[in-house]
């Protein structure tokens, strides 16, 4: 059996989605998400221009070996375009192996660990009632986790807090919109925000909390001291991860749980976060850190340095890689907890799928494979429309992260 057709498939039910399609010479197919929001079209042509052709031809069944060859055989490693674009081919293959197998993917990794994948929903409004009220509404849904963000008094803007409570996507603009930040009026607020949520549904439900970058090391280090009495599940992403040593700081201030890593693409990013024990769980995902090959040596790593998994679920990864996600977090022995934000009924339907909510707890699909696929004639009905993330600015104008 070999590699006959590789196809880059461009599709915006509602957002921009890239998916690779891999046929064999046995009329196999396999499918991985390529999407990098906001720079989608730059995995597609590199995909298209530069890893397709290489595919034909090949052995389906040597996932490692074409791993390696994508990986070593480019010269210029990692970075997001190149490891997105690994991980399409990669996630692809291990559904073709699956399909051929007559298993799903996660038995070829091992097996269960679990019976389901606890999951977190996105609670948000613009003031602390509002919140409120979703976070009731998830509870409803019998949700066991779920991350809450309310907007900051005398902002326009708030990260995490969307109009459409079920679908948020924020990037949602033809050129980036433009929005603006006050750390102070952030700190503010967010203890408020944790002590009403306390106040009404007590410490049984999981709180999770997203800072999204903003902070110094000492700004979080205090914020994760002032919530400890909360006990969040976590806050995420407190500081840019670029200068690791920040996160020492962190952790001499507080015993707050930290996760980090969603924009992470190998495992050299968090090999000294995770080695020294910096963070509690690791947020990279199939589809920007190489595929279920990669992303498994990650969560190897982790467990090891009793880091838990606590993978990226947002709306820009599509079925394909949330179903990809599921196979990987089912098996895991050091599994922590799986976001997950629901695609619109266009997106399921261009990418029906078999995994599924019951319960608090996601299940990942049966059918051999990953079990999603991708209707590529509803997909054509969707064309790509360019669309940006919003960056961010102080108060007084100077540029700041989003």
């Amino acid at each position: 059996m070999r590699i006959t057709d590789a196809k880059v498939i461009v599709t915006s039910p509602g957002r921009n989605f890239v998916t690779l399609k891999i046929t064999t010479s046995d009329g196999v197919t396999g499918i991985g998400d390529a999407t990098l929001n906001g720079r989608e079209l730059a995995v597609a042509s590199y995909l298209r221009d530069h890893v397709c052709p290489l595919l034909i031809g090949r052995d389906p069944a040597r996932i490692e070996d074409t791993w390696q060859y994508l990986y070593r055989g480019a010269y210029w490693r990692r970075g997001p375009v190149t490891m997105t674009a690994i991980a399409a081919v990669d996630t692809a293959l291990w559904d073709i192996k699956g399909k051929v197998a007559g298993l799903p993917v996660y038995q070829l990794l091992g097996g269960r660990s679990r019976d389901g994948v606890t999951v977190y929903g996105h609670a948000n409004g613009e003031t602390i009632p509002e919140v409120l009220d979703e976070v009731a509404k998830y509870v409803d849904l019998g949700y066991r986790a779920v991350r809450v963000q309310c907007g900051v008094p005398g902002l326009d803007a708030t990260y995490g807090v969307s109009g459409d409570k079920m679908f948020y996507e924020p990037a949602d603009a033809r050129l980036p919109s433009e929005a603006t930040w006050s750390t102070e009026r952030y700190l503010r607020v967010v203890p408020e925000l944790f002590a009403a949520v306390r106040d009404r549904f007590g410490y049984d439900l999981h709180v999770l909390h997203d800072i999204h970058h903003r902070l110094t090391p000492i700004e979080a280090a205090g914020l994760g001291a002032r919530l400890q009495e909360y006990r969040p599940f976590w806050l995420e992403d407190p500081v840019p991860a670029e200068l690791q040593d920040g996160f020492r700081l962190i952790r001499q201030h507080t015993t707050t749980p930290i996760a980090v890593g969603e924009v992470f693409n190998s495992i050299w990013d968090c090999e000294q976060l995770i080695r020294e024990q910096l963070i509690d769980y690791i947020r990279a995902t199939v589809v920007h850190a190489g595929g279920i090959t990669h992303l498994r040596r990650i969560f190897d790593l982790a467990a090891l340095h009793h880091v838990r998994t606590g993978s990226h679920g947002a709306t820009d990864l599509s079925p394909v890689c949330m179903s990809a996600a599921l196979h990987l977090d089912i098996a895991v022995p050091n599994f922590g907890i799986q976001e997950y934000m629901r695609h619109t009924e266009a997106t399921d339907e261009v990418f029906p799928h078999g995994y599924h909510f019951a319960d608090g707890y996601l299940h990942p699909s049966e059918e051999p494979g990953l079990g999603v696929e991708i209707d590529e004639r509803l997909a054509a009905r969707y064309p790509y429309e360019p669309a940006y993330l919003p960056v961010n600015r102080l108060m007084d104008g100077s540029m700041h992260n989003w």
